[in-house]
This record gives C-alpha cells, sequence and structure tokens, in this order.
C-alpha cells in the first residue's frame, strides 16, 4: 500500500463502555487491539475511527481511542447541537467531524433532515470539520442544494448508499456535489448494496465517480462490519447479518476499480486534506 494510507471509516465496540438503551442492534466486541491487527494485514497506518449508533451521544469509547493513538487517527463524533458539548477538547483529540446518521430518523419527507444538518453543521464550522452523513441517495438528490449550500464540507457514507444503476434516480445530483467541492463520497462498504459475486455490479459506478471527481473520494472497511440487510423493506431495526468480509479482497479490488494513481489519491491525499493528518 502507498506510505500513509488510510482506513477512514472504522468503529470500536468495548463493552466496558456502555451502549444506548435505545440502540437498534447490540454489537459484538471489537477492540483497538484487533483493528490494529487488521491494518498491520493490510499496511495501513491510519484510521478515522466514527462514532457508531450503538453508543448514541456517548463518544466515550471512541475518545479513548484517539487518545492511544495520537496522529494517526481521526475521530468522527455524534453529539446533540441543542446541548453543550466540548468541542474544542475534542479537537484536540483529533476530532475531525460530525456525524448524523439519517437512517435513525423516519424520514418520509426528506426536508426533515434539514434542520439536524444545518443545526449540526452550523456547530462545527468555525473548527474546520466536516458533517458525515448516512443516508439514501434518494434524500442526498432532494437536499443537493440545502447540502451545497452548508458552511462546512460534507461526508457521504457508504457510495450513499447508491445501487450500482449507472442510470437511477440521483446519480446526477450526486455527481454535481463531488464536483463542486461540496462534498465527499466513501467508497465502502459495497456489500450494503451489491447483489453479486465479488461486487462486481459496484464496479461501474466505482469507476463513474472515480472519474468525475478522483479528489473527492475516500475509502473505510467499515470494520467490524455490524448490521446487516433488512429482514423486510424498510424495517431498519430486524436485519439479516451480512456475509463475511474480506477486507484484504475489498482493498484490493478498490485499486482495480480506480487504478493506482487515483487509489493513491484517495487512500492518502485526500485523507490527508480532509483529515489534516
Amino acid at each position: 500500500m502507498p506510505s500513509g494510507s488510510c482506513d477512514c471509516h472504522v468503529h470500536v465496540f468495548d463493552p466496558r463502555f456502555p451502549y444506548a438503551g435505545d440502540r437498534a442492534y447490540t454489537p459484538g466486541p471489537a477492540s483497538g487491539e484487533q483493528l490494529d491487527e487488521l491494518h498491520w494485514r493490510l499496511g495501513v497506518s491510519r484510521a478515522v475511527l466514527v462514532q457508531p449508533s450503538p453508543y448514541g451521544t456517548d463518544n466515550s469509547c471512541l475518545l479513548a481511542q484517539l487518545r492511544v493513538r495520537g496522529d494517526r487517527a481521526r475521530g468522527v463524533v455524534v453529539f446533540d447541537p441543542a446541548a453543550s458539548a466540548p468541542l474544542g477538547e475534542w479537537h484536540t483529540l483529533g476530532v475531525r467531524g460530525a456525524r448524523v446518521n439519517l437512517a435513525t430518523f423516519a424520514i418520509d419527507d426528506p426536508a426533515v433532515a434539514l434542520a439536524p444538518l444545518r443545526a449540526t453543521a452550523a456547530a462545527i464550522a468555525d473548527l474546520g470539520w466536516h458533517l458525515q452523513v448516512f443516508t439514501e441517495l434518494s434524500v442526498v438528490a432532494a437536499l443537493a442544494d440545502d447540502l451545497a449550500r452548508l458552511p462546512v464540507p460534507v461526508v457521504l457514507d457508504h457510495f450513499a448508499l447508491a445501487s450500482p444503476d449507472l442510470g437511477q434516480p440521483g446519480l446526477p445530483e450526486l455527481t454535481d456535489l463531488l464536483r463542486s467541492g461540496a462534498a465527499y463520497v466513501k467508497l465502502s462498504a459495497p456489500h450494503r448494496i451489491s447483489t453479486a459475486v465479488d461486487h462486481a455490479d459496484v464496479a461501474p459506478l466505482a469507476r463513474a465517480l472515480a472519474a468525475a471527481a478522483p479528489d473527492r473520494l475516500l475509502w473505510g472497511t467499515d470494520w467490524p462490519h455490524t448490521g446487516g440487510r433488512p429482514r423486510t423493506p424498510g424495517n431498519r431495526l430486524s436485519v439479516e447479518p451480512f456475509e463475511p468480509i474480506d477486507d484484504a479482497r475489498a482493498l484490493a479490488r478498490l485499486l482495480e476499480w480506480t487504478g493506482p494513481d487515483v487509489g493513491r489519491r484517495i487512500l492518502v491525499d485526500n485523507p490527508v486534506g480532509l483529515y489534516g493528518f
């Protein structure tokens, strides 16, 4: 791997830190030591820890990981912008973004998402952080103009949950957001959108995004691959676990999709610019 390669989407689950009472699922343990072993095997030297939904707005586990990792890690927290939060202290520890998980909202009208997005963006703008958003492509498309006007960059998780279909509604809006510099998208967790062996159906989408905006793409393992596919359509609280994920294959597949030059931008240059490594 290129020197300084970064896994931009990982979680640590330590049972010593209590999970939120209203969590949608209870993950198994996934330690910082296990994460280090994975990255050693992959040849990855940097990581971005993302606050997972089972911890709610209690970022204690994530912050503990940042304290021991120093400059080789950055963090993305979740907090209530209406409540007091020690954002400056978190910034010193390496936090560089705040996440809004719109999957936790019942969104029939995409405009409902604007309030938490705007409030969180306003709270973090002076720190130079970014706003990380987990939502579906239809919501991204409906709010594209609003996202472009936010005072911070937007990072969209997991291909913005697009389908592999290059003709799908919403993809032009996503591409325009990336080209404008207003947003990034993570080429992470293709297993969330793919139905093909080795996620071959995602290759045209990844290549189209890489051709359109190579400087606005990131990559992550999504380790330890929590969650799953809904057991019934629209049911976010009842899921079938994902099949085992081969992270080494995922990383090799990324470079097959993009080629080495664009791959270096995605793995090294773009994370350096966004997260301040």
